[in-house]
């Protein structure tokens, strides 16, 4: 029958707080991978070739594209640019279809 009860707070003895400095949290900082470290790793662990045990992942870590490959550069769209460059290939396209039946 303990019921915790909740102190007033004239109750509670008045603490000095405002020279007292928690200590910083302890954590193990561990060195981040590179991409080309994951490239090198990839191959030599057999735990990134297969999926839950049971999924192989052989062909895919063969076939995986280097990151250099994958960067591209930051190009701005502009609607009309886009637009007229597209119809134009498919006007190019459509005339290329048309020559090829008349031959």
């Amino acid at each position: 029958a303990d019921i915790p009860v909740i102190p007033d707070l004239e109750d509670v003895q008045e603490e000095d707080l405002a020279m007292q400095v928690a200590a910083p949290p302890s954590v193990q900082v561990n060195r981040v991978l590179t991409y080309h470290d994951l490239d090198k790793d990839l191959l030599k662990y057999a735990a990134f070739q297969t999926l839950d045990w049971e999924v192989d992942l052989k062909l895919l870590t063969k076939v995986l594209a280097p990151e250099h490959e994958l960067q591209e550069d930051d190009v701005s769209w502009d609607w009309d640019h886009l637009f007229t460059e597209v119809s134009s290939e498919l006007v190019t396209e459509w005339d290329l279809g048309q020559l090829e039946r008349e031959d």
